[in-house]
Protein backbone atom coordinates (compact mmCIF):
# COMPACT_ATOMS: atom_id res chain seq x y z
CA UNK A 1 0.00 0.00 0.00
CA UNK A 2 1.73 3.03 -1.42
CA UNK A 3 1.77 6.06 1.44
CA UNK A 4 0.42 9.35 0.70
CA UNK A 5 2.39 12.81 1.74
CA UNK A 6 0.59 14.97 4.00
CA UNK A 7 1.76 17.89 6.04
CA UNK A 8 0.92 17.97 9.36
CA UNK A 9 -1.35 21.30 8.71
CA UNK A 10 -2.89 19.34 5.53
CA UNK A 11 -3.86 16.15 8.07
CA UNK A 12 -5.49 18.41 10.35
CA UNK A 13 -7.38 19.65 7.63
CA UNK A 14 -9.06 15.96 6.51
CA UNK A 15 -9.52 15.06 9.62
CA UNK A 16 -11.54 18.29 10.17
CA UNK A 17 -13.31 18.13 7.05
CA UNK A 18 -13.84 14.40 8.08
CA UNK A 19 -15.67 15.16 11.21
CA UNK A 20 -17.95 18.35 9.38
CA UNK A 21 -18.97 15.18 6.86
CA UNK A 22 -20.08 12.97 9.81
CA UNK A 23 -21.30 15.58 12.56
CA UNK A 24 -23.21 18.02 9.99
CA UNK A 25 -23.72 17.16 6.75
CA UNK A 26 -24.53 13.54 7.35
CA UNK A 27 -27.24 13.80 10.04
CA UNK A 28 -28.36 16.93 7.56
CA UNK A 29 -29.16 14.78 4.22
CA UNK A 30 -30.65 11.81 6.48
CA UNK A 31 -32.63 14.14 7.56
CA UNK A 32 -33.30 16.03 4.46
CA UNK A 33 -34.55 12.08 2.99
CA UNK A 34 -36.51 11.43 5.87
CA UNK A 35 -38.46 14.72 4.86
CA UNK A 36 -38.87 13.99 1.15
CA UNK A 37 -39.88 10.65 1.81
CA UNK A 38 -42.54 11.95 4.01
CA UNK A 39 -44.36 13.77 1.09
CA UNK A 40 -45.51 10.84 -0.44
CA UNK A 41 -44.88 9.46 -4.20
CA UNK A 42 -40.81 8.69 -3.94
CA UNK A 43 -40.79 7.74 -7.90
CA UNK A 44 -41.56 11.94 -8.89
CA UNK A 45 -39.85 13.54 -5.70
CA UNK A 46 -37.33 16.06 -7.09
CA UNK A 47 -36.26 16.54 -3.36
CA UNK A 48 -35.72 13.33 -2.62
CA UNK A 49 -33.81 12.60 -5.54
CA UNK A 50 -31.31 15.28 -4.75
CA UNK A 51 -31.02 14.29 -1.25
CA UNK A 52 -30.01 10.96 -1.79
CA UNK A 53 -27.58 12.37 -4.61
CA UNK A 54 -26.38 14.26 -1.57
CA UNK A 55 -25.75 11.50 0.27
CA UNK A 56 -23.84 9.15 -2.20
CA UNK A 57 -21.54 12.27 -2.52
CA UNK A 58 -20.89 12.67 0.78
CA UNK A 59 -20.48 9.01 1.74
CA UNK A 60 -18.28 8.77 -0.70
CA UNK A 61 -16.23 11.78 0.61
CA UNK A 62 -16.05 10.23 3.94
CA UNK A 63 -14.72 7.07 2.32
CA UNK A 64 -12.00 9.00 0.32
CA UNK A 65 -10.88 10.95 3.23
CA UNK A 66 -10.56 8.46 5.66
CA UNK A 67 -8.59 6.19 3.07
CA UNK A 68 -6.13 9.02 2.67
CA UNK A 69 -5.62 9.94 6.30
CA UNK A 70 -5.13 5.63 6.31
CA UNK A 71 -2.45 5.63 4.11
CA UNK A 72 -0.94 9.17 4.89
CA UNK A 73 2.79 10.03 5.72
CA UNK A 74 2.21 13.00 8.31
CA UNK A 75 5.68 15.16 7.90
CA UNK A 76 6.24 18.19 10.25
CA UNK A 77 8.18 20.25 7.90
CA UNK A 78 9.41 22.19 11.35
CA UNK A 79 11.26 18.97 12.62
CA UNK A 80 13.07 18.27 8.72
CA UNK A 81 16.69 18.32 8.95
CA UNK A 82 17.64 17.91 5.13
CA UNK A 83 20.54 19.95 5.06
CA UNK A 84 19.13 22.75 2.88
CA UNK A 85 17.89 20.79 -0.01
CA UNK A 86 14.58 20.95 -0.53
CA UNK A 87 12.34 18.33 -0.12
CA UNK A 88 8.40 17.90 0.75
CA UNK A 89 7.13 20.40 3.14
CA UNK A 90 10.12 22.34 2.47
CA UNK A 91 9.47 26.74 2.10
CA UNK A 92 11.74 28.14 -1.29
CA UNK A 93 12.46 31.32 -1.80
CA UNK A 94 12.93 31.73 -5.13
CA UNK A 95 13.58 34.77 -7.78
CA UNK A 96 12.76 34.28 -11.74
CA UNK A 97 15.97 34.67 -13.54
CA UNK A 98 14.55 36.84 -16.24
CA UNK A 99 12.13 39.12 -14.59
CA UNK A 100 13.69 39.24 -10.92
CA UNK A 101 10.51 38.67 -9.58
CA UNK A 102 10.57 37.02 -6.33
CA UNK A 103 8.09 34.17 -5.05
CA UNK A 104 8.31 31.76 -2.19
CA UNK A 105 6.81 28.08 -2.28
CA UNK A 106 5.67 25.66 -0.22
CA UNK A 107 6.08 22.19 -1.19
CA UNK A 108 3.05 20.36 -0.33
CA UNK A 109 0.70 16.83 -0.51
CA UNK A 110 -1.90 17.28 -3.78
CA UNK A 111 -4.55 17.42 -1.31
CA UNK A 112 -3.36 20.64 0.26
CA UNK A 113 -1.80 22.33 -3.11
CA UNK A 114 -3.21 25.77 -3.15
CA UNK A 115 -2.04 28.10 -5.73
CA UNK A 116 -3.94 31.42 -3.96
CA UNK A 117 -1.78 30.51 -0.68
CA UNK A 118 1.75 29.60 -2.58
CA UNK A 119 1.20 26.07 -1.89
CA UNK A 120 2.45 23.70 -4.62
CA UNK A 121 1.92 19.94 -5.48
CA UNK A 122 4.84 17.32 -4.89
CA UNK A 123 3.65 16.71 -8.26
CA UNK A 124 3.70 19.65 -10.39
CA UNK A 125 6.20 20.79 -12.79
CA UNK A 126 7.85 23.15 -10.38
CA UNK A 127 8.33 21.14 -7.09
CA UNK A 128 9.73 18.28 -9.22
CA UNK A 129 12.08 20.78 -10.66
CA UNK A 130 13.50 22.03 -7.67
CA UNK A 131 13.51 18.69 -5.16
CA UNK A 132 16.99 18.05 -4.04
CA UNK A 133 18.44 21.42 -5.16
CA UNK A 134 19.63 23.87 -2.58
CA UNK A 135 20.38 27.78 -1.90
CA UNK A 136 21.84 29.15 -5.06
CA UNK A 137 21.06 26.45 -7.58
CA UNK A 138 19.29 27.25 -10.56
CA UNK A 139 15.84 24.77 -11.40
CA UNK A 140 14.69 24.81 -15.14
CA UNK A 141 11.41 24.48 -15.12
CA UNK A 142 8.92 23.58 -18.82
CA UNK A 143 5.83 25.73 -18.86
CA UNK A 144 3.42 26.26 -20.97
CA UNK A 145 4.87 29.45 -22.28
CA UNK A 146 8.43 27.73 -22.57
CA UNK A 147 11.58 27.48 -20.07
CA UNK A 148 11.43 28.86 -17.04
CA UNK A 149 14.22 29.47 -14.85
CA UNK A 150 14.47 30.11 -10.80
CA UNK A 151 17.22 30.36 -8.63
CA UNK A 152 17.10 29.11 -4.76
CA UNK A 153 17.51 31.43 -2.80
CA UNK A 154 16.97 30.35 0.63
CA UNK A 155 14.77 27.07 1.78
CA UNK A 156 13.56 26.68 5.19
CA UNK A 157 11.75 24.42 6.89
CA UNK A 158 9.06 25.66 8.56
Amino acid sequence: MATIPLTKRGAESLKQELHRLKTVERPWVINAIAEARAQGDLSENAEYEAAKDKQGFIEGRILEVESKLAMAQIIDPSTLDAGGRVVFGSTVDLEEEETGEAVTYQIVGEDEADLKVLRISIGSPIARALIGKEAGDVAEVRAPGGIKRYEIINVRYI
